[in-house]
């Protein structure tokens, strides 16, 4: 069958099909630790579970507003207004089913052909592809390391020009962990103020996830006169371990939101009203389990860093945020792994980590960055001890 010029120029998604690969290899009875999807190896809390139990018991098994429930949007709209000080109409908020799809929908709505999108790089390996297939240009703005890879204000006003219409920053960042302060996110509002046909996505589906003290702002929050151009999108999947529920949410400029809903409305409509029955108790019910959570993801931060940078000269800095490893591994590149196997970039690295030792990882490169690899750490200590054993024994035998 006849397949567009428009899905044929998309790439499939390397985390997806890396993890399929990684499932289907454990299918087959091989040993597999399985560190490239970032999920959370906890289960989803009780009272959230319970919340959608209770919702379908009580029939809530029906469609609801494309936009999402009233019950849910209003939880939505305190939480903004408690958390991030931030407030917004109901009519300004759209769930969708997941944060994923929201940017989508976003990019969507907005591009025409040859508009442009900055995408700091390391970037989430889906926002290039998604503004390709809105028909617009992804810039990809290559960040330092040694500014954690963000993005600073002297690189986003050399890439913007008349065709730029948005920037997406994602803090704390995937892959890399890295969290814009308060400064940081002052400093690129003063450029931004410039241009006030550019708007930003803020992708903080991680903003829970924060290590060392470290805070988490987001940009409306900081520049409340940018609110109208930035669109916030948040969710439930990795802070409250629900990536199966697929819930997301964003709120903005209600013109923009009212584009995403009506595009929503024509693809999938609501998202699953048992999933957002379970969002509302878990955006206001307790989050203590997060405490719990974020002390154990912190120590195996700690636990995989130590095991692993004796091995890794470059791998210096901890991450402040996420739950990701992104590991610099150009030093074993060009190089032959036991005598035989030459590994020609960080994709034949992952490869043969993967083959030769059951260990799943993510190639740098499918985030714009090559000779690196991203590491998921919110997986059971005890495979975490085994999967740096293996990944150090595997460098061992490259020469």
């Amino acid at each position: 069958m006849k397949l567009s010029k428009k899905i044929n120029n998309i790439l499939p998604s390397n985390t997806v099909v890396l993890g399929q690969k990684a499932r289907e290899l454990i299918s087959l009875g091989k040993d597999i630790i399985q560190l490239g999807e970032g999920e959370p190896d906890f289960n989803t809390p009780d009272h959230i579970i319970n919340a959608a139990l209770d919702a379908m018991n009580k029939g809530k098994t029906k469609y609801t507003n494309v936009a999402g429930t009233q019950e849910l949007r209003k939880v939505i709209k305190k939480y903004f207004e408690d958390e991030y000080q931030l407030s917004y109409q109901e009519d300004q908020i759209v769930v969708g089913n997941g944060g994923k799809q929201l940017i989508f929908n976003a990019l969507l709505a907005s591009i025409d052909p040859g508009e442009e999108v900055i995408i700091p790089s390391p970037y989430w390996v889906s926002y290039p592809q998604m503004v390709s297939f809105a028909d617009g240009t992804p810039i990809l703005v290559t960040c330092p390391s040694n500014n954690n890879f963000k993005i600073t204000p002297k690189l986003l006003k050399n890439h913007i020009n008349k065709k730029t219409i948005w920037l997406i920053l994602n803090s704390p960042g995937n892959p890399t962990g890295s969290v814009y302060s308060e400064k940081e996110l002052i400093d690129l509002a003063k450029v931004l103020r410039d241009y006030p046909y550019i708007n930003v996505i803020c992708d903080d589906i991680y903003s829970k996830i924060i290590y060392d003290n470290e805070s988490f702002v987001t940009l409306a929050q900081v520049a409340p006169d940018l609110k109208d151009r930035v669109l916030t999108v948040n969710g439930l999947s990795k802070s409250y371990a629900m990536t199966g529920w697929r819930i997301g949410y964003a709120a903005g400029n209600r013109s923009l939101i009212n584009a995403m809903i009506k595009l929503q409305g024509q693809s999938t409509t609501n998202a699953s009203s048992i999933s957002q029955a379970a969002a509302v108790a878990a955006l206001s019910g307790s989050k203590k389990f997060l405490d719990d959570w974020i002390q154990k993801y912190h120590h195996r931060r700690n636990l995989t860093f130590d095991i692993l940078n004796r091995n890794f000269p470059k791998f210096k800095i901890k991450p402040k945020g996420a739950f990701y490893h992104f590991i610099n591994c150009d030093c074993f590149l060009g190089k032959i792994y036991n005598s035989e196997k030459k590994i020609n970039d960080d994709i034949d690295f992952c490869k043969y980590l993967l083959e030769y030792f059951g260990v799943s990882v993510v190639p740098g490169s499918s985030f714009g960055c090559s000779g690196y690899f991203r590491l998921c750490y919110a997986k059971s200590e005890t495979d975490l001890k085994k999967a740096c054993e293996r990944i150090n024994k595997f460098v061992s035998l490259i020469k």
